[in-house]
């Protein structure tokens, strides 16, 4: 299902020492994660004998009636696909391991040992368990009536995505926890068999532990820790699950629960595995050894039970989105306030079209002029009315540019237009790519020849989505000195504008307010007779760019296939595109992505706000004559 797994984490009820009672609930959740499609479900330190058992550790019949379980266990899985790990303390060699068993059908995969065996305050483990940090890397034992690979340098594999890796607790709490090492080697998921006890605040810092290991790893990381069933002598144990994903919490339980919990969460190993190729120094660092134990056949899902944003370019808690278009404004001013400086000019032109990209230009630059104290007049706006410009974006253009007291200009376009059609021979009633492109290529040499005038630099306005699109026309709107919106995406653009407009006057806030209302057009096409509204929409001739975004963010992030973000495009947007209409846009955008890269190939210097960029000297270096065929396949 396009690299996706489900995994597990549970919580048994326990009884300290009471290996039959603790069994049976490990089965019973077992099956229902079986049940569920899960490939792997994991359980709490020591679950097989409880955490709390103290020097009965010591005692032969509790470490008998352990590897017993571990029989019953397995026979119970002999016809069930899924792994289960377990804790259990295993003797060996002398000495006491607290382990994990990995477990499928009926054979024992692997047994992993606790490195780091904690001995402070409330932890006195030293007493009972020996570190497994010295073993000898092609180490294995008989237990449980099989021969079975022992260490802590196991990992485990499906497949090419899903492998895994396993660590004890303290392990994750230390300065290098073996998870490091583990994902160096391959492993896309973690397990981790904890007993945490609960302290006030401490579940915070677990938390964070496991989300920030987790995006360390570029992994997901599996967590479950003792129940309240443990003994409660000293301490209180929680029962603690939490699955994270690459610095997300996907999943987490509801502590002190008193009977069986389990939670589930579908994890995309395959894109884990293209985000450590492309945006991680993996490759960079010295791994040991470790030995890959394949496992048997897995259970697979059908379906993804999980969501997907449908604008992943914009938060969707109301505080964060605004703590981000805080940054990403002083990320655009505070980078054109360093190119005039550093070019000693004083002055920007800008064509405002009142439009929302043209706005967000000139909001910027009002703010780099601010961080300059430099003068408003300074801001040269230049509005140039073409054949398709509508009342409503010219009033709403003037008006701000009248508030801001930039020195604003208009120089109507139409005339020197109808002379280079003349001069072209092209048909003025002809309403196709010439026509349109000679009034974007008239704009842009006016914007530059002022600019040279005024000893200025042109800013551009082509925003992310447009430059992804090829949405531009080749050296006019396409081209400038600074491009401000380059890597801001058209789902953001809006967002922006409304950031500011909520921190305006009123008159100001009313006219950016109408100009996000607009419809998205480049107006190179004749407005209406009746009433000067605008007849070119673009979301009409290329899609919608909520979507064309969608697909941005997923083929850039981690070389998604066409198929893949289909499939997660259906689910992110179940209740407004139906799937034809989903595909139909999708092949659209895969056609024009690559076709257009020429484009992309020679775009003016601009700066980087967000993860996802398509600058041919920084993020995205794709050659102009690639093919698209196996895309579109």
């Amino acid at each position: 299902m396009h690299g996706f797994y489900r995994m597990a984490s549970a919580v048994p009820t326990v009884k300290v020492a009471d290996t039959d009672y603790n069994t049976s609930k490990i089965i019973e959740l077992a099956k229902e994660a079986d049940k569920q499609n899960a490939t792997t479900v994991v359980f709490p330190e020591l679950s097989v004998t409880g955490y709390t058992c103290a020097d009965l550790f010591h005692q032969n019949i509790l470490l008998e009636s352990a590897e017993s379980a571990i029989l019953t266990i397995l026979k119970e899985l002999k016809d069930l696909n899924i792994i289960v790990i377990v804790g259990v303390p295993i003797f060996a060699e002398g000495k006491l391991y607290n382990t994990a068993a990995v477990l499928q059908h009926n054979e024992i995969l692997g047994i992993v040992p606790k490195i780091y065996i904690p001995n402070y305050r409330e932890y006195y483990e030293k007493r009972w368990f020996a570190s497994g940090k010295d073993l000898a890397d092609d180490k294995e034992i008989i237990f449980a009536e099989q021969t079975v690979p022992f260490g802590n340098n196991l990992i485990f594999s499906a497949n090419k995505e899903f492998t895994f890796g396993i660590e004890i607790c303290e392990d994750l709490w230390n300065v290098i926890p073996p998870s490091s090492e583990l994902s160096l080697a391959g492993a896309t998921a973690i397990m981790n068999l904890s007993a945490s006890n609960e302290l006030v605040s401490k579940a915070d810092y677990r938390r964070s532990l496991i989300q920030s290991q987790s995006a360390r790893c570029v992994s997901a990381y599996i967590y479950s820790s003792a129940g309240v069933g443990e003994s409660t002598t000293d301490l209180l144990f929680g029962g603690h699950t939490v699955i994270a994903e690459n610095g997300r919490i996907l999943k987490e339980n509801e502590r002190f629960q008193r009977k069986n919990n389990l939670i589930t969460a579908d994890i995309d190993c395959r894109r884990l595995q293209m985000i450590r190729l492309s945006e991680t120094s993996f490759s960079d660092n010295i791994v040991k050894k470790h030995r890959e134990i394949n496992t048997g056949k897995i259970n697979r899902i059908n379906s993804i039970k999980c969501t997907f944003s449908a604008h992943p370019f914009v938060p969707k808690n109301s505080k964060l989105r605004n703590q981000r278009c805080k940054e990403i404004f002083q990320i655009q001013a505070a980078s054109l306030a360093k190119r005039l400086e550093h070019t000693a000019i004083e002055r920007t032109v800008l064509g405002i079209s009142g439009g929302l990209d043209s706005t967000l230009a000139l909001l910027v630059i009002n703010q780099a002029f601010e961080l300059l104290n430099l003068k408003k007049e300074n801001l040269i706006t230049v509005t140039m009315p073409g054949f398709g410009t509508s009342e409503r974006t010219l009033s709403n253009a003037t008006a701000l540019c009248k508030i801001i007291r930039t020195d604003f200009r208009k120089i109507d376009i139409k005339e020197s237009c109808l002379r280079h059609f003349r001069d072209i021979g092209h048909n003025i009633r002809e309403h196709n790519t010439v026509y349109e492109n000679v009034q974007a290529r008239e704009r842009t040499m006016l914007l530059m020849n002022i600019a040279n005038k005024e000893n200025a630099l042109v800013i551009g306005t082509g925003d992310l989505s447009e430059i992804a699109l090829g949405w531009s026309t080749y050296n006019g709107d396409h081209m400038s000195m600074y491009a401000v919106n380059c890597s801001i995406p058209k789902t953001l653009v809006k967002y922006l504008i409304r950031w500011v407009a909520d921190r305006s006057d009123d008159k100001m806030k009313e006219i950016l307010l109408d100009i996000i209302d607009t419809p998205v057009s480049p107006e190179l096409l004749p407005s209406t007779e009746e009433d000067n509204s605008i007849t070119q929409k673009t979301e009409e001739l290329i899609g919608p760019y909520e979507l064309h975004d969608f697909f941005l963010y997923h083929t850039v992030k981690y070389g998604a296939s066409p198929e893949k973000i289909i499939e997660l495009a259906s689910i992110a947007f179940k209740d407004i595109y139906d799937r034809k209409t989903i595909q139909k846009w999708n092949s659209l955008f895969i056609k024009r992505f690559f076709s257009q890269q020429f484009k992309r190939s020679c775009i003016p210097d601009g700066p980087k706000v967000g993860t996802i960029s398509l600058s041919p000297r920084g993020d995205w270096r794709m050659p102009s004559d690639a093919s698209a065929k196996n895309w579109i396949k």
